[in-house]
């Protein structure tokens, strides 16, 4: 691996050549929260940001894309979860409208890369596992995103720490960091483990052109240490989020074994939306990583990026 400056962290790093933005900092496709004036923020402050498609329909999302392109000229990107039933409109309408990056995440995008290769489109997946990470290399990826089980929201069963040194031992395409990652300590630690870039999710939730109820930006912002639990363990899709009434419920629900994992099912749909759009601390599950703790602060998504890698840049020297 090269020696790390801070010149190798702008001017020769291979993310911010690919993707062609100032700093290499992706922002999280989070559900209900990614939308296009975050991302536009994100873009328009030197970083790459993201709408999420999350489970929106083509058209729905080309409303999103649309928007975006009115609040900026710079690169901004989608991130589809492939999970969504609509998945098959929405990898059409990214060509039509000419997104020019996707981040992929809940399954395998490998049937929609060739034509969104085609239509010169960055395809980054997010991985958990280095078998992953192989694959979808194998399949195209022009990057990948590995992030640890620190991450808010859906998450796999490694840290941070382990899983990115073994995927950048893995793969050649160029690597972001993601989880636990919200200031220019934590992108150090990114390089240093073998990644040339972070995703950060968490941090941008209190960011000012960040749509959410208030109510969330506080939770976060009220953080500390043990702020988060995870959930969803039983059926297989472990979520972490901040200590709700809503969380302790749902994992003392889960872990009764006379409630079916249907019944589990039901109790999950809509609580993010329910966070995110209301606020509602009863019904809503407020995810965040577990970073949450040393957030605290609203800035605008400019302000958050400079202070992050300038940071970075004083402890590389």
């Amino acid at each position: 691996m090269p020696k790390i400056s801070s010149e190798n962290l702008f001017k020769d790093n291979s993310f911010c050549k690919l993707l062609r933005i100032k700093y290499p900092i992706i922002q999280g496709g989070m559900a209900w929260i990614s939308d296009a004036e975050l991302a536009a923020a994100v873009s328009n402050a030197g970083g790459l940001g993201l709408i999420a498609a999350m489970s929106s329909n083509g058209e729905q999302l080309r409303a999103e894309i649309k928007k975006a392109k009115s609040l900026t000229t710079k690169p901004f990107g989608v991130n589809i979860m492939l999970m969504s039933p609509f998945v098959d409109e929405v990898a059409k309408v990214v060509i039509e409208e000419g997104v020019k990056v996707l981040t992929t995440g809940a399954g395998n995008p490998a049937k929609y890369i060739p034509d969104w290769l085609t239509a010169g489109i960055k395809v980054i997946p997010v991985t958990a596992s280095v078998a992953y990470a192989k694959l979808m290399q194998r399949a195209g990826a022009s990057a990948l995103i590995a992030e640890g089980q620190e991450a808010g929201g859906h998450i796999g069963e490694l840290t941070t720490m382990a899983l990115i040194p073994q995927v950048a031992d893995a793969v050649t395409v160029p690597l972001a960091a993601a989880g636990g990652i919200a200031d220019g300590r934590g992108i150090a630690a990114a390089f240093m483990l073998g990644a040339s870039a972070v995703q950060v999710g968490t941090r941008f939730l209190v960011a000012k052109e960040c749509t959410i109820h208030q109510n969330y930006k506080d939770f976060v912002l009220k953080a500390n240490d043990v702020a988060t639990i995870v959930s969803g363990r039983r059926t297989g899709h472990p979520v972490r989020s901040l200590k709700s009434e809503f969380a302790r419920n749902f994992i003392k629900i889960e872990n009764d074994p006379n409630v079916t994992d249907e019944e589990i099912a039901k109790l999950g749909s809509g609580a993010l939306r329910a966070a995110a759009k209301d606020g509602d601390k009863l019904k809503g599950s407020f995810m965040a990583g577990q970073i949450a703790g040393l957030v605290s602060k609203e800035q605008s998504c400019k302000e958050i990026i400079e202070e992050m890698f300038n940071e970075a840049k004083e402890l590389f020297g």
